[in-house]
């Protein structure tokens, strides 16, 4: 886990035992806790071994502990040894996994319980933890990206004032390859060491690397990819969810990731939001309503047709993105908690105008860090 710097020295390393000359890869190195001050990035699409790799650290740190004083000097600043490690959890990430242990580090296909974790909400709850901690020198944040932007800061300001390290196994890229949202961003502008991990493209036709997440619905045994404009976050368990209104993921090379909607969603949908806003409201309410009751009245199933059935570049498959369920309301989801163009009450007044699904919408709404539920719960 560090760069190749001595290469030469593997390479001397590889002819004494009789090597031929051959293509050398990059060594998986223990982590180094003797190097302080890191803001080290592990990113790449789900099922690349993130969580994994955070493991993988805990464990070289469970043997680096066990080193003289002469080692501790090496990683020790003021209170803090690097060796001592310490990992963060969404309590989100709490829903993916509900039969694992509390105090484990979680990752497909396996986990580690550990003695050092604690499960957060907020950079609030995080800044508590690390003040209960002074002794930690390397703080694992798994999926910063479920944070608020505060994080990033609190994280910088504590880095450099004690030297530690911080770890952030994390999607860089969410499902419409995006970078995720400003927290990954903040966090991006101040990485020190970046570990790209790749997986293959989970696509039954394809073997080769893949970087992006894929988010798709599962409609009757069919594939449906995700609209453009489905909520940023949806937590899922992880198993395979049959449930029209709960997505499935997997990691996909740029071929075989599909993303229909997101032309719709710029020269349509954002533009009726934003004339609902001005007080022209019944032209998003008409649409809403055909998505809703009669999808093949509504633009949006007309835009789909004259794209990806009409048009130069034929991909039915993208037609599957309308079977799923609560695209009205996913569409309004989007136009108040990621443009916000529509105010709360106009939320609340056209989610009951089109009768939509009131539980949907608000379980949106918390993994998405929009606290109004109380004005939505229905009377």
């Amino acid at each position: 886990m560090a760069l190749m710097e001595k290469k030469e020295e593997v390479f001397s390393f590889l002819k004494s035992m009789g090597f031929p000359a051959v293509r050398v890869h990059h060594p998986v190195n223990h982590f180094d806790f003797t190097k302080k001050g890191r803001n080290i990035l592990v990113i790449g699409p789900m099922g690349a071994g993130k969580t994994e790799f955070a493991a993988k650290i805990y464990r070289d740190s469970q043997i680096a502990l066990k080193k003289s004083d002469k080692i501790r000097e090496l990683t020790t600043d003021g209170t803090s040894d690097r060796r001592i490690v310490y990992f963060i959890r969404s309590r989100m990430e709490e829903k993916r996994f509900p039969d694992a242990p509390k105090n484990a580090i979680v990752y497909r296909g396996g986990y580690k319980e550990i003695e050092n974790i604690a499960s957060i909400n907020s950079s609030f709850d995080l800044e508590k933890v690390i003040d209960q901690h002074p002794e930690v020198g390397t703080w694992i944040i798994d999926e910063a990206g479920f944070y608020d932007e505060r994080l990033a800061y609190v994280v910088e300001n504590y880095r450099k004032k004690h030297n530690v390290n911080f770890v952030f196994p994390m999607l860089i890229l969410n499902f419409r390859k995006d970078i995720f949202n400003r927290t990954c961003r903040l966090i991006v502008q101040n990485a020190t060491d970046v570990f790209p991990l790749t997986a293959y493209c989970e696509h039954p036709d394809c073997i080769t690397d893949a970087y992006y997440t894929y988010r798709y619905y599962l409609v009757d045994g069919v594939e449906c990819p995700a609209l453009y404009f489905d909520p940023l976050i949806i937590v899922q368990n992880s198993g395979i969810s049959t449930d029209p209104k709960i997505p499935n993921y997997s990691t996909r090379c740029d071929k075989h990731h599909y993303l229909p909607g997101k032309e719709y969603t710029f020269l349509i949908l954002k533009p009726l939001g934003e004339l609902a806003y001005a007080g022209n409201i019944n032209p998003l309410i008409k649409e809403l309503k055909n998505i809703k009751y009669d999808i093949q009245k509504s633009e949006l199933y007309n835009h789909f047709i004259e794209k990806y059935v009409k048009g130069e570049k034929l991909n039915p498959i993208m037609m599957n993105a309308l079977r799923v369920s609560c695209i009205a309301e996913k569409a309004l989801i989007y136009l108040f908690s990621e443009e916000n163009i529509i105010s709360n009450g106009q939320l609340k007044w056209i989610s009951r105008e089109i009768s939509g699904n009131i539980e949907y919408i608000n379980e949106r709404l918390i993994e998405n860090k929009k606290n109004y539920l109380d004005d939505l719960q229905e009377e």
